[in-house]
């Protein structure tokens, strides 16, 4: 267990993230936390708004009661929040919300409304201080992980495959396209500690094929190394077939059915991971507490895909898996963009 502390170095950290989010005096900014939050974060939050003279407040929201049949972990989908009106409009009227909730307030079922108000989001994850630290968010990502946008952008399609047998297509016509190298200074933009990686959220009955996850493959939810395959049947963006005679897959079967929600089986977003700082081998040197493994989705040349909420098919629930892959190869409109787990061209 590392000790978490007020450490000069993280402090720095911190005040170069904010200010590379266009935090600077008297910008109007809620730091929003729940009674849960890693209160390292909340406080280095705080001493980092403080000193570049932001107008700022902290909303400290009740973590609210466990609700869900299985331990809910890494959705991006905080219910903190709870729909209450007087906490939505309130941050609606600042400029950056900087979110230290638990499980991060990315796809909670109120940030459309806030997003829409102009409100931007820093989303600075539940992870122990040295983790942020490593993978702090450097400005020379930015223009590399919004080339990778706009690629996704003008692309109709997505060709996954690996060696495994891995062997997926979607449909990305009309599919919202984003990503963060971990900052953003626009309205309604959206920014995670650790970021860089690029994303689309695919509509419906757009995904369809085959997923082998291989050995050293990763499951977020867990925070665990896959030690045995898994294979994984899409059919109109639903996992409809989990394969495999190990405990990862029969740990993956029982989850998913444990929410008895056909939600819970229906695709999020895919992608690919963007920063260098970032290191898949390093989940092995930390304890699960440490870790809300965000690094992980974000380790450059990864295939990123999940299940769970998506907001723009209309499809919400706790329910949620980030599963990071290695040596995929993924083409947009036959252009490859990684190749066996190395990004190609600009996006190098």
């Amino acid at each position: 267990m590392l000790r978490e502390r007020i450490e000069g170095k993280w402090l720095d950290a911190f005040r170069r993230v904010l200010r590379l989010n266009g935090i600077g005096d008297g910008t109007p900014v809620a730091i929003v936390a729940e009674t849960q939050s890693r209160p390292v974060l909340m406080d280095l939050s705080a001493l980092a708004l403080h000193d570049l003279g932001a107008a700022f407040s902290t909303v400290l929201l009740q973590t609210p009661p466990q609700t869900a049949p299985v331990p809910v972990k890494s959705t991006g989908a905080s219910n903190a929040i709870r729909g209450l009106r007087h906490v939505v409009e309130s941050l609606k009227r600042v400029e950056v919300l900087v979110d230290v909730t638990v499980e991060g307030l990315i796809h909670a079922e109120e940030w459309p409304e806030i997003e829409a108000a102009g409100a931007r989001l820093l989303t600075i994850c539940n992870e122990h201080p040295e983790i942020l630290e490593r993978t702090e968010p450097q400005a020379d990502l930015g223009p590399k992980v919004q080339r990778g946008i706009e690629m996704l952008q003008a692309a109709s399609a997505m060709h996954v495959t690996s060696q495994a047998g891995t062997d997926l297509r979607i449909d990305l016509r009309d599919a919202p396209c984003g990503g963060t190298p971990g900052f953003s200074t626009k309205p309604g933009g959206v920014a995670h500690w650790p970021g860089g990686l690029c994303l689309a959220f695919p509509g419906e009955n757009c995904v369809n094929g085959t997923i082998v996850m291989a050995p050293g493959d990763m499951n977020l939810t867990f925070k665990e190394y896959l030690r045995e395959p898994i294979r994984v049947t899409v059919e109109n963006d639903y996992v409809t077939a989990i394969e495999g005679d190990g405990l990862d897959a029969e740990l993956f079967r029982s989850y998913l059915g444990a929410w008895d929600d056909p939600v819970a089986y229906g695709f999020s977003h895919v992608g690919w991971g963007m920063n260098p700082r970032a290191r898949w081998e390093s989940m092995a040197l930390y304890d699960k507490r440490d870790v809300q493994a965000t690094e992980f989705r974000a380790w450059a040349g990864n295939f990123l895909w999940s299940t769970g909420s998506n907001q723009y098919a209309g499809r919400f629930t706790l329910g949620h898996f980030d599963l990071p892959m290695r040596g995929c190869t993924i083409t947009l409109d036959n252009t490859p963009v990684v190749v066996r787990g190395r990004l190609q061209g600009d996006l190098a």
